[in-house]
């Protein structure tokens, strides 16, 4: 029997190059929340990190994405965050948020997108 779980990454915070007013020319601000649904042939029969999927991959590429050049749209940053998390064959769906926090004093923007295998 196959077992399914969903692993989260939540409001991880970085400063990064995103938008394309001329005031977003520096990083800023910004959080991305992703859920990644995971099936596995059978249940972990052991409490072991290799019979998983080791998320420190999803935020140490997030990471170095923020030190990056940067993304025009925020659609296009969960696009690719969505593209990293779907090349491990055992992610069968992945939810991406992404906010930017400091745009606006009265309220945070975002994207969200759903993708699946």
């Amino acid at each position: 029997m196959s077992a399914t779980y969903t692993i989260l990454l939540d409001e991880l915070r970085v400063a990064m190059r995103l938008g394309i007013h001329p005031h977003e020319a520096e990083p800023q601000p910004v959080t991305l929340s992703v859920a990644m649904t995971i099936t596995y042939p059978a249940a972990p029969s052991a409490d072991r990190i290799e019979d998983v999927l080791d998320y420190d991959f999803l935020r140490d590429a997030i990471v170095a994405m923020a030190q990056g050049p940067g993304f025009a749209l925020q659609e296009s940053l969960c696009e690719a965050v969505a593209a990293l998390c779907l090349a491990d064959a055992r992610v069968v769906a992945v939810k991406v948020r992404s906010m930017k926090t400091g745009i606006y004093p009265d309220a945070r923007v975002g994207c969200e997108i759903e993708r699946t295998r």
